[in-house]
Parts: structure tokens; sequence; C-alpha cells
């Protein structure tokens, strides 16, 4: 009888990748990196281990909204005092905080628990073509493979 493989955490090797986010549709990039940051394009995935790698972002700026979400996609938050639902279209964000954008659609595919909550801190996300992290010597990842 075979059994199941199960990892790890201290067996599991997180990679650094690099994703260029220049005309991607918001969709999808998030998708191909939520799956990443899960880790469910490895074989050795287990839905209650972080078994996902680190993403790096470049140029949120230029991301693509498809259709007319730039104007009538609306994004709410509420300050906790009276009165203070708050709300911004997609297109004022990508102009105003692009990586926030990001952030709150990659957020929302991840688990909502502890283990969501630590892959999510495995994201980063830059508006412009330079990022800090050089130092882990990320590989590129073409996005459009998996989308």
């Amino acid at each position: 009888m075979r059994s199941t493989y199960l990892a790890k955490p201290s067996e599991v090797e997180h990679n650094w990748y690099v994703v260029d986010a220049t005309d991607i549709p918001l969709g999808r990039l998030s998708a191909a990196v939520a799956s990443i940051l899960r880790g469910k394009n490895k074989p050795t995935f287990t839905t209650n281990v972080d078994t996902g790698d680190n993403v790096i972002i470049v140029n949120a700026e230029k991301i693509r909204l498809t259709g007319r979400k730039a104007d009538r996609k609306i994004y709410y938050h509420h300050t906790l005092h009276p009165g203070g639902l708050k709300q911004v279209t997609a297109g004022h964000l990508r102009e105003t905080n692009p990586t926030r954008l990001l952030e709150i659609s990659i957020k929302g595919m991840l688990p909502k628990n502890t283990l969501g909550r630590t892959q999510f801190l495995k994201l980063h996300v830059y508006a412009g073509p330079e990022h800090k992290n050089a130092a882990q010597q990320p590989k590129a990842l073409d996005i459009s493979k998996l989308i």
C-alpha cells in the first residue's frame, strides 16, 4: 500500500521568483502568484504546510485592468468610526498606490487563517522596475506559461 507524501516544514525549500507585471491582467496575475505563494506548483504541496515560494512583483503600476474595471470596480474599507465607510475605484488605486491594488487582490486568494497570513508575507510588490531583493538571487518567472 502506498502512503501519501506529507511535506515537513524543515524539508521545504523556498525559492525566490521575480515577475514583471507589465500589461498582464490583474486577476490572472493574482491567481498565478497566489498559487506560487501557496506552493501548488510543486509536487510536494501539502495543505497544512507552507510549501510556497517567495515572489517579487515589479512594475505594478503597469498592471492591466480589463473592461471597465478601472471605473466600476470599487474597493471599500471602514475607519471604524460612525459614517466611516470609504471607497476608492480600482483605477484611482492603481494611480495612487499600485502595490496596494495587487496586495488586496492576491491576499483575497489566499487561505483566511494563520497559514495564509504567513504565505502573504512572502509577497514583495514594487511599483517600479527596481527591487530591493537582489541578494536573494531571484529567478525570472514567465507568468504567461502559468496563466
